[in-house]
C-alpha cells in the first residue's frame, strides 16, 4: 500500500507566492469571495420582490374586468401615489379621481393597482365595486352573507377601489353606509381609490360635499391625493374613431 500523500499546505502557499513573484505580481492582495445569492436565486431580496410581484399581478388580472386588462397609471400624481402605497400603504392615504364621464378615471384606477402590484408589495389583497353595486349589496337580501358581514369585508380589505362615488340618490341609509366605510378605512388607515364625476368641491355647482355630506368629504380631505381628469369623453372619441 502506497503512503498517503500529505499536503503541506504551508509549502504550497510558498511556491504560489514565489511564483507570482516572478511575474510581478507579489503586490496583489486577495479579492473578496462572492458567496451571496445572486439576484436571480432564493435568498436575495430581488428575487423575493419579483416573485411577490409576480403572485400580486396574478391577483390583479384576477379582480380586474377585461376592459381594463391593459390598464396603465399614467398620470404621474397617479403614478407618485401607487409609489407610496406599495412603499408604505399606512402614511400613504387614498386616492380621489374626479372629472366628468369618459376621462379615464376608472383606467387610471386600476392601472393604479396594477402599478402596486408590479412593485412586489409584501401584502396584496384588493376588491373593486361601483357604489351602485355597494348598496345593491348592502341592502336587505342583497347578499347570502348579509349586509353588516359585507362592509366589514369591504373595510378591511387591505385595498379598495370605489368606483362612481356620489353617482347614488343620496338618501340618508346611502350617506351612513357611505360614512361607515370611510370612516373604518380613515381611521385604520387602509388606502381607497375612489373615482366621481363629481368635483371635490365647487363653487355654485353640484359637489362631493353636497352629494355625500360634510362628515365625509372632511375625512376624504385630510389624507386624500385628489386628481382631476380632464378632456373629452374618450368613450365617444374611439367609437367615432372605429
Amino acid at each position: 500500500m502506497a503512503d498517503p500523500i500529505v499536503l503541506d499546505n504551508a509549502a504550497a502557499m510558498a511556491r504560489l507566492r514565489a511564483g507570482l513573484a516572478q511575474r510581478g505580481m507579489n503586490d496583489i492582495a486577495p479579492g473578496p469571495i462572492a458567496d451571496g445569492p445572486s439576484p436571480d436565486e432564493p435568498g436575495h431580496p430581488a428575487y423575493h420582490q419579483a416573485r411577490r410581484a409576480e403572485w400580486a399581478l396574478a391577483r390583479w388580472h384576477t379582480a380586474t374586468p377585461p376592459r381594463y386588462q391593459k390598464a396603465d397609471a399614467v398620470h404621474p400624481s397617479v403614478q407618485q401615489w401607487a409609489d407610496r402605497v406599495a412603499a408604505d400603504p399606512t402614511t400613504a392615504g387614498s386616492l380621489l379621481l374626479t372629472g366628468t364621464t369618459g376621462t379615464g378615471k376608472t383606467h387610471q384606477a386600476y392601472g393604479a393597482l396594477r402599478h402596486i402590484a408590479a412593485a412586489g408589495p409584501t401584502t396584496y389583497e384588493i376588491r373593486a365595486t361601483t357604489a351602485a353595486d355597494m348598496y345593491g349589496l348592502l341592502r336587505p337580501k342583497g347578499s347570502e352573507r348579509g349586509a353588516e358581514e359585507e362592509l366589514r369585508r369591504l373595510a378591511r380589505v387591505p385595498l379598495l377601489l370605489l368606483d362612481d362615488l356620489g353617482s347614488a340618490k343620496a338618501s340618508e341609509w346611502t350617506e351612513e353606509v357611505t360614512y361607515r366605510l370611510i370612516n373604518e378605512r380613515y381611521n385604520s388607515c387602509r388606502p381607497t381609490i375612489y373615482t366621481s364625476n363629481l368635483p371635490a368641491r365647487a363653487s355654485g355647482a353640484r359637489d362631493l360635499t353636497a352629494a355625500l355630506g360634510d362628515r365625509i368629504v372632511s375625512r376624504l380631505s385630510e389624507d386624500t391625493t385628489v386628481v382631476a381628469m380632464t378632456g373629452d369623453d374618450r368613450r365617444r372619441q374611439n367609437r367615432n374613431a372605429a
